[in-house]
């Protein structure tokens, strides 16, 4: 199972209201693939992603929210399972897998996912999954 971690600048972005969640429809959030550790403190937008692996995959953009609501002041993003598959190539290995916010010009960081090992790259038709149990991520 992977692990949530949140990156810190997005918390002063969400202060700041450079990410707004409230158009569920028209948020484009988009996935972000490494092999390198993520540095939470100065990965700030994807330009700071080192080594990222974009390439040969059919889609990185990921579908509506399912669900963007609070429950007792806790807020909740849920993010519907993201099937993304090698299509014209090889994908190169990574371990991390992120979500940044593609409406703001400077593409900024939201969290990332570590799987606790490197996923083996993929050649077509190889899929992964990007699954969530309960949450894409909370707020408390």
């Amino acid at each position: 199972m992977a692990t949530y971690v949140k990156h810190q600048q997005f918390v002063e972005d969400l202060a700041f209201g450079v990410h707004d969640f409230t158009n569920v429809a028209g948020a484009a959030l988009t996935y972000w693939l490494t092999n390198d550790a993520p540095n939470v403190a100065t990965w700030e937008v994807l330009a700071n992603v080192t080594n990222s692996v974009t390439a040969n995959i059919d889609d990185l953009t990921s579908a509506a929210f399912t669900t963007s609501a609070h429950t007792t002041g806790t807020y909740l993003l849920l993010l519907p399972d993201h099937v993304m598959t090698a299509d014209t190539g090889t994908v190169a290995d990574f371990r991390y897998v992120g979500i940044y916010n593609a409406t703001p010009a400077s593409n900024p960081l939201i969290c990332h996912w570590d799987y606790g090992s490197t996923v083996t790259g993929m050649a077509p038709p190889d899929t992964f999954t990007v699954a969530y149990t309960t949450s894409t991520f909370t707020i408390a």
